[in-house]
């Protein structure tokens, strides 16, 4: 394993830790409801927005614990989104991360339930923060943020405009109009979050925004790339899942040699933006390639 890898592999094992440390016992009545929300959450993944949360706050020389909070929140809502994602009324999916979807294992009814749960538990999730440190007015800007970006504003806008315009041939400020909200946003939120937690000066946030929102759209069209070329057990989800749902995609719309170019061009953006902040980022330099090259 190269060093990076390295890193990567006990990075990613302590943020399951954190993760893990702020999910629900699976007690009382409503054990069902926990229990599901569990289920998604523990199928794995990346952990991409927690461990960008984490970095970010490493880079600006953040030390205490009041990330941790947010790390978990973030994931919450992400996996909130996957699980309605995967709804029947939305893209009709059986499978996530090679297992079934929270509505094929709980029902559907739970998998609604579930996904407003962790939308809730987040920011319960969140507030944890406030006991961690005297800086609490960065906390509390820090929970607004995670509204904005999740919310009309950030991700569920977008998928508004993904719902209401699929089957729809869609014109390019659409496209950007859905992948800056739907992907893009839920990558700026921890970033941004672990550099405001860190002590960055306004402008430095301005930069990190600017950065995720690149790393977000790059990670998007290469999603769709991937759903064009990696087999099901790769994913671990169903491809041609764009397709299926007649959805406009990067690829569709300008083809596979430009979106590759694209990806490419995006991502070095991005590190170039990176390279403009102060701080050890090697790491998150490699993260951020390793994202936009990805196979799976």
């Amino acid at each position: 394993m190269t060093e990076f890898e390295q890193w990567l592999a006990r990075a990613t094992a302590e943020t399951e830790a954190v993760i893990d440390a702020y999910l629900p016992p699976e007690e009382g009545h409503q054990k069902t409801v926990l229990a599901a929300m569990n289920y998604s959450i523990k199928a794995g993944g990346k952990r991409l927005r927690p461990l960008f949360l984490s970095e970010v706050y490493r880079m600006f020389g953040g030390t205490g614990r009041e990330a941790e909070p947010f790390m978990a929140a973030i994931e919450m809502i992400h996996t909130f989104s996957l699980i309605h994602d995967d709804l029947p009324c939305m893209d009709n999916d059986r499978l996530r991360r090679g297992r079934p979807t929270v509505w094929v294992a709980y029902g559907y009814d739970m998998a609604v339930l579930a996904g407003d749960g962790l939308a809730i538990y987040a920011f319960e999730t969140a507030a944890k923060a406030f006991s961690m440190t005297s800086r609490t007015e960065q906390v509390a800007r820090c929970i607004e943020l995670l509204a904005q970006k999740s919310g009309i504003y950030g991700m569920i806008g977008g998928q508004t405009a993904d719902v209401e315009l699929t089957g729809k041939a869609l014109t390019k400020e659409q496209l950007d109009f859905i992948y800056r909200l739907k992907t893009g946003a839920l990558l700026e939120a921890p970033m941004m979050i672990g550099a405001l937690l860190a002590g960055a000066s306004e402008e430095q946030v301005r930069t990190v925004e600017r950065m995720a929102s690149c790393v977000g759209y790059a990670f998007q069209i290469q999603d769709d790339i991937l759903d064009l070329t990696a087999s099901q057990e790769m994913l671990g989800k169903p491809v041609f899942s764009d397709e299926k749902n007649q959805k406009t995609t990067y690829v569709s719309l300008y083809g596979m040699e430009q979106a590759r170019r694209d990806v490419k061009e995006m991502s070095a953006e991005a590190v170039g933006l990176l390279e403009l902040l102060p701080g050890e980022h090697e790491n998150l330099r490699q993260l951020i390639e390793m994202l936009v090259t990805r196979a799976k």
